[in-house]
């Protein structure tokens, strides 16, 4: 007599199998999981107190271990048997295995109770529970209804302009950035106390981060031309000045002196100390420029604890070296007669253009050799190639022929022809249509070459100082491995501070492919947080590659509950110029991902946060993550 129990027809419906099946491969797969992340988290015990290690570290070792395996034909067989896939389990790895073998048991038989423990809503939501506070020790609070911060690098005049800090804040800025490859400590200073000021008048958290330059290897100087420097305005489309030029003036015997023009975003210029002892808001100094044409620098305000001042020019004028100055307490009135004269101070001119196009050789030099254009015959023959130069002179000696060299954030990309006893021969293999232009102090990347650099420059170490007194994070430039890590971290502990928390930027291949054990090493005894630098990676892996990698990235970092902050060129077109790229916009979308988007600097920064805050709150009513919310729509 045939047996018509419930369980009989069960197991005799083919759909079971399926079901047993898959069973089998998902309780296979979590044993091997566990086993797998136990033997990488070994590795790594002694850098966790006590040997324990974090929920976070396990985590990240449970899903390092599951995207080990190809997962893609598993996927479809689950999404086709209707259960949730896998991938969307960075946050909680064990917790999504073990729901659906959970799933899968009481699919197969009903009545089965299972001896383990029901994956609870906890479980899952931890994970998330996790990166969230991580987000708010590092970021502070959000921003009224966004859900990811926004971190804006300082121009030099935020050390001066505390309207504009103010202005940021209440935009939706919750984080600075202040670069420390640009400026000097007393700029530094005077831009944290602005924020820090605001911070307390608006009763808003502002998070304060200084990046260490880092090995930035960049272009040397170049040739420089007649010793006028142009001070521009802006003007509407009428022709109307509407932006008036500026100026830094200083004392001769001021500390200012020390500073490259490179690093400012202001040209600066010297005066006698008689002069500037003289010096207030209101006082007009005329004089001619270049052309003849009779102007007047005013002065605006005193910067720096009177350190210097800032000057205005109402119209574009070429502002030469020593040239005679008139000096006046107020607006000058026709045919006044000024109360004292003076001369400008000394300064360089202006580097000359070096131009480059695609097929030209180019001399890759020590830094010492001034940057020269290619000089050619009567005939166009050339004579002697265009040459710049590289200060980090170590690297030339470490290359070898037919490695690729990008300079000016990938902008030109050249190939190693030939090494020579003045340095490396170049072939530009991409300049563009128009050719590029090449400037001093442009980065230089060698992603084909070991150039074992030390994890801190001498810079650094002295800039640390001061990032340590006054900073909320650290930004840790070119990172590349554990040892890396530990470097900043034995540094931090010798300024008593090991509270400081860290950001890494993740910026070459090699940060790339060590990513996971920077993490596991750093996790269990320091604060970290992982910025994804999109500019110099896109010229270490290829744009198409960075696309690629960036989704890595993220996914990674939230396995391990780490913050990431989504940098470069986001919505850069509004910030440099005013003006909306839908392309960026789409970029912009896509940043939410990330804990916090960093936008840099430019006149209409503003208008950049107010469009990225309006593009993070729509986004997060649909998006999570890589979770898709399903919010209802409403066509």
């Amino acid at each position: 007599m045939p047996d018509n129990s419930p369980t009989n027809k069960l197991n005799d419906d083919p759909y079971t199998d399926i079901l047993q099946q898959l069973l089998v491969d998902m309780s296979e797969l979590r044993e091997n999981v566990v086993n797998d992340a136990n033997l990488r988290l070994q590795k790594y015990k002694t850098h966790f107190r006590s040997g324990v290690f974090t929920k976070s570290a396990t985590n990240l070792a449970h899903y390092l271990a599951l995207r080990h395996f190809d997962l893609r034909h598993l996927q479809i067989r689950l999404a086709q048997a209707g259960l949730s896939s896998l991938g969307r389990a960075e946050a909680s790895v064990l917790s999504t295995l073990d729901s659906v073998i959970y799933l899968l048991r009481r699919a197969i038989d009903s009545r089965h109770i299972s001896t383990e423990k029901i994956p609870s809503e906890y479980c899952f939501n931890r994970g998330q529970q996790l990166l969230e506070q991580h987000t708010l020790e590092l970021f502070g609070q959000y921003y009224q209804d966004s859900k990811a911060h926004i971190m804006v690098t300082l121009a030099t005049d935020a050390a001066w302009d505390y309207k504009q800090i103010k202005s940021l804040i209440r935009k939706g800025m919750t984080c600075v950035r202040i670069n420390c490859a640009h400026d000097d400590a007393t700029i530094w200073l005077a831009m944290i106390r602005n924020v820090r000021r605001a911070e307390i008048e608006m009763c808003r958290t502002c998070k304060i981060m200084m990046d260490l330059a880092g090995h930035k290897i960049r272009t040397g100087p170049i040739e420089l031309g007649p010793p006028i420097h142009h001070i521009k305005t802006k003007k509407d489309v009428f022709g109307h000045v509407i932006v008036p030029g500026y100026i830094i003036l200083y004392s001769e015997e001021d500390a200012y002196s020390t500073l490259s023009n490179d690093s400012l975003d202001y040209f600066r210029v010297p005066v006698s100390n008689e002069l500037f002892k003289r010096l207030k808001p209101g006082v007009h100094l005329g004089f001619q420029d270049a052309r003849g044409k009779q102007r007047y620098l005013v002065i605006e305000k005193m910067l720096n604890e009177q350190q210097a001042c800032l000057a205005s020019c109402a119209q574009g004028s070429y502002l030469v070296s020593e040239c005679e100055l008139a000096f006046f307490d107020k607006i000058p009135e026709t045919d006044e007669q000024p109360l004292a004269r003076y001369h400008l101070g000394k300064f360089s001119g202006q580097p000359l253009k070096i131009h480059v196009f695609k097929g030209d050789l180019l001399l890759l030099t020590t830094h010492t050799v001034a940057g020269q254009s290619a000089e050619y015959n009567e005939q166009g023959e050339l004579i002697k190639p265009a040459q710049i130069g590289c200060t980090f002179e170590k690297a030339l000696d470490k290359v070898k022929v037919g490695q690729s060299v990008w300079i000016d954030d990938g902008k030109l990309g050249a190939v190693i022809e030939k090494i020579e006893p003045d340095g490396i021969l170049l072939r530009v293999n991409q300049a563009g249509i128009k050719g590029i232009t090449i400037k001093s102090d442009k980065g230089i990347n060698f992603p084909e070459t070991q150039l074992e650099l030390p994890a801190l420059s001498q810079k650094d170490l002295i800039d640390l100082d001061f990032v340590c007194e006054h900073a909320d994070l650290v930004g840790f430039s070119f990172v590349e491995s554990l040892s890396d890590m530990t470097c900043l971290i034995q540094e931090l502990a010798k300024r008593n501070a090991t509270d400081l928390p860290i950001i890494a930027k993740i910026e070459t291949n090699n940060a790339v492919k060590k990513l996971p054990e920077i993490i596991l090493g750093t996790i269990g005894k320091h604060s970290l947080g992982i910025m994804i630098a999109r500019g110099d990676l896109s010229v270490e892996l290829g744009s198409a590659r960075l696309a690629e990698i960036q989704e890595e990235l993220l996914w990674l970092c939230e396995a391990a509950h780490i913050p990431v902050i989504w940098a470069t060129q986001v919505l850069e077109s509004i910030a440099k110029k005013g003006t909306r790229s839908r392309a960026e916009f789409t970029d912009a979308a896509m940043a939410v991902r990330a804990e916090c988007v960093m936008l840099n600097k430019g006149p209409y920064i503003a208008d950049a946060i107010e469009a990225l805050v309006n593009v993070m709150i729509r986004m997060q009513e649909h998006q999570h993550k890589k979770f898709p919310r399903l919010r209802a729509l409403h066509w």
